[in-house]
């Protein structure tokens, strides 16, 4: 659970489709992927300081996938690996000092701990790395989340250097909409939320135990 998911292909070895256009992105109901552009893209972030290529973007911060992509019976994790639940991060969260109150809200809770998920590496480290000051930062849990940014339901990407974001594989039931996870460079809690199954994030996967 130590890297963000970089795969184009579910478990079968079908192809993820990728390279849609944001109409495309917006409506689809099937798995995608997509890569945060290196050279800007966002709605206020200019180039990626240290990355030069797509290959380059991908081996740092990983693939955004829908959550159509999370929850295709193919398999988006490799054999004996799963997309977390929202329950598997409350787990992690209650483990790692979050109270099961605090557990069980949406929002902002539990800091310290969303310090303890983050990467210390903060600029001007090489990339990945988080925009200063980077709150709380101590990676005790080794999880070493990276803020890499999303892409929302209309293919717009922001908030790299920012913001980490992943998926779980709980849908929130009746609203398209699933349980995701975020940690912030000013903050040291973590950002429990529901996002639109169109959103693309990043994917930690888990042992199937």
């Amino acid at each position: 659970m130590a890297e963000n998911l970089r795969t184009t292909r579910y478990q079968n070895g079908d192809a993820i489709p990728t390279n849609l256009s944001n109409t495309q992105w917006q409506n689809t109901t099937s798995g995608a992927y997509t890569i945060y552009p290196h050279d800007g893209g966002g709605i206020s972030e200019d180039n990626v300081e240290g990355i030069n290529s797509d290959e380059e973007m991908v081996a740092a911060y990983g693939k955004l996938y829908n959550w159509y992509a999370v929850d295709d019976s193919r398999g988006l994790c490799p054999p004996g690996w799963l997309v977390p639940s929202d329950a598997d991060w409350k787990q992690l969260e209650m483990y790692l000092g979050m109270s099961e109150q605090d557990a069980n809200l949406s929002g902002s809770r539990g800091s310290p701990v969303g310090g303890k998920l983050k990467s210390t590496r903060t600029d001007p480290d090489a990339p990945p790395g988080w925009k200063s000051p980077n709150t709380g930062a101590t990676n005790e849990s080794g999880f070493s989340g990276f803020p890499g940014g999303f892409s929302d339901y209309f293919g717009t990407f922001s908030s790299i250097g920012y913001h980490g974001y992943w998926w779980s594989s709980s849908e929130k039931q009746g609203w398209l909409s699933a349980f995701s996870r975020s940690l912030n460079s000013h903050h040291s809690d973590v950002y429990r939320k529901i996002s639109d199954m169109r959103d693309g994030l990043s994917v930690r996967c888990i042992r199937d135990d």
